[in-house]
């Protein structure tokens, strides 16, 4: 499989990496590193990513931010981060991206327990990530060619606890083997409109 990974050098993104990069052909795609540069914030730059890359079999998306900040400090700018990116920038990579997948394709993207178990200073990161689940199960119902958009949900990854420990706790922290089989199922199984969802 030809496979696009936004986002493979991240965090979870490297681990997710590693397993696909064994049988497949991998093209890494990145704000700051990989093979392809892109900022996902920008739908001209989306473009101009798939232009490079062509037909690809599927597409992973971890990658986007959003402001985390006391509710009362956010400003309608601080907002608009989350929404640009995380939200309108996956939302963009399956309204572009559809037309470089190759038949019954599919596109993975990526979110957070956020969206059902939020903690302090997470107003806005909540938000785009429920978003981005109900984006997921409407579009599976028309999206055509054979193609499947599930997200990919996770809880606070092992790989990650140090950083987020304080913001979650009595958070049991994933495990990045289950982490990497989440991208695993959504790739080669067969869900579509899946919230795929690694809580613990």
């Amino acid at each position: 499989m030809k496979i696009l990974i936004i986002g493979g050098n991240g965090t979870i993104g490297s681990k997710v990496t590693t397993h696909f990069s064994e049988k497949n052909e991998l093209i890494i795609a990145g704000r700051k590193s990989g093979d392809i540069k892109v900022d996902i914030s920008d739908s001209k730059s989306i473009k101009s990513m798939f232009e490079k890359t062509g037909q690809v079999d599927a597409i992973i998306c971890i990658a986007g931010e959003a402001k985390w900040a006391d509710f009362n400090d956010l400003t309608e700018e601080d907002y608009y981060i989350g929404l640009k990116s995380k939200l309108m920038g996956q939302v963009n990579l399956v309204r572009i991206g559809k037309n470089y997948l190759n038949q019954s394709g599919s596109i993975t993207l990526s979110t957070g327990i956020l969206a059902d178990d939020p903690v302090v200073k997470t107003t806005s990161a909540a938000m785009v990530n429920g978003g981005i689940h109900s984006f997921v199960q409407a579009v599976a119902l028309e999206i055509e060619n054979g193609i499947r958009v599930n997200v990919v949900s996770l809880g606070m990854v092992e790989d990650a606890y140090e950083k987020y420990k304080d913001y979650f706790p009595g958070h049991n922290p994933i495990p990045m083997t289950k982490v990497v089989n989440a991208y695993i199922r959504s790739v080669r199984g067969k869900d579509n409109g899946e919230i795929i969802r690694i809580y613990d």
